[in-house]
């Protein structure tokens, strides 16, 4: 559709950039000949400086991703005002069977304090108001360069102005000491996790080659809950995984009844080309796989209003989204609820605008909703 545009005059040159032809650039070339410039995944920044040079031909630019952006690199701010992702390092270390990312995004690099820490306070000054925090794994945060996660967390709670630091992709295996700490000591800091595990049997673990065993994320998961009262973790699995018997799905699905997660996404294994785990033979059967994706769905969701009802009379901080057009209700969001992902909270008094924080009462729960008044 894009190339239409050069047809009619109206585009002189048509750019591709990304995880895709950072990894079929050639092929793509061959597909796709009125692409002027292929971009790798770590080469965007040139794309300017690419497209000054009024290429002639065909170009590809690839190679190993080693760029991350900085403070002063030029954003366009896509989501609401009020909220924003801040990410604090690039591609991941970790050697998972299942997984690309890697490849396509490079070796861990974080990027420096003072950067993010300058590009946080840069977005509250414009009206942000959630800052959620990125990366493939950002529990590795700082380990390349001396710091580490719950330093970062210490210097952006103490950025002034009303706000929530929400950690995102916060991978199981070695979790720092420090972050929990950073959630008991800082108001700023959500009481909310979001903690992939993919599977909780240990031959499936191995395979997978995600590092430690089922009981090291049962007592991580213990303590979280312990030491960080009303902590809201959110996990995502994967079923269907080469040579998951029926035993270990089993295992599986009891472990889900018994952490009663509240927010949890499940996943059936594809394989990727390129992966070591698309290689592996014992492939469960599409329809096994995706029944045992729906079982864990429809247990998950008596979980989750089971949780919920438990919220009712309970008064939550609640940040406003706007209207949410049903009916007159607002919607938002309190601390627990990650945007895009998680439920809402749908909010059926007037008095509270977008990107402004309310306290609101409970009144009602559904399976991933919650309905409250603004008190």
């Amino acid at each position: 559709e894009m190339a239409e545009y050069k047809k009619r005059g109206q585009c002189r040159l048509l750019v591709v950039a990304g995880c895709l032809p950072q990894r079929y650039h050639d092929e793509l070339a061959r597909l796709m000949p009125e692409v002027d410039i292929f971009i790798g995944a770590g080469e965007f920044h040139r794309i300017a400086e690419l497209i000054a040079s009024k290429p002639e031909g065909q170009e590809i630019h690839v190679a190993r991703p080693e760029y991350i952006y900085g403070h002063e690199t030029p954003r366009l701010h896509t989501t609401p005002a009020h909220v924003g992702y801040l990410k604090i390092a690039e591609g991941c270390f970790h050697p998972c069977s299942f997984c690309i990312i890697p490849k396509l995004r490079g070796r861990f690099r974080s990027r420096p304090m003072d950067s993010i820490v300058e590009e946080a306070r840069g977005m509250l000054e414009r009206g942000v108001r959630e800052i959620n925090v990125i990366a493939q794994d950002v529990t590795a945060y700082g380990r390349d360069i001396g710091v580490d996660l719950a330093m970062l967390l210490d210097h952006l709670a103490g950025l002034s102005g009303r706000k929530w630091v929400r950690l995102l992709y916060a991978y199981p295996h070695n979790f720092p000491e420090g972050v929990i700490n950073a959630m008991r000591a800082h108001t700023d800091i959500c009481r909310y996790l979001d903690l992939p595990i993919q599977h909780i049997s240990d031959r499936i673990l191995k395979s997978m080659k995600r590092g430690g065993e089922g009981r090291h994320i049962r007592w991580l998961i213990e303590k979280l809950r312990r030491d960080v009262p009303d902590i809201s973790l959110r996990t995502t699995l994967i079923v269907g995984y080469p040579g998951e018997t029926q035993g270990q799905y089993d295992e599986l699905l009891d472990f889900v009844c018994e952490m009663r997660f509240e927010h949890l996404g499940v996943f059936v294994y594809s394989p990727e080309e390129g992966t070591k785990a698309a290689g592996l033979k014992g492939r469960v059967p599409a329809d096994v796989a995706e029944g045992r994706r729906r079982e864990i769905m429809e247990v998950q969701r008596e979980i989750s209003y089971d949780n919920n009802i438990k919220l009712i009379g309970k008064r939550l901080a609640v940040l406003v989204e706007g209207a949410s057009g049903k009916g007159n209700l607002l919607k938002g969001r309190h601390e627990g609820q990650a945007p895009d992902i998680d439920g809402l909270v749908y909010i059926n008094k007037d008095g509270a605008e977008g990107g402004q924080f309310a306290a609101v009462e409970i009144t009602d729960a559904h399976e991933y909703d919650l309905v409250g008044k603004i008190v």
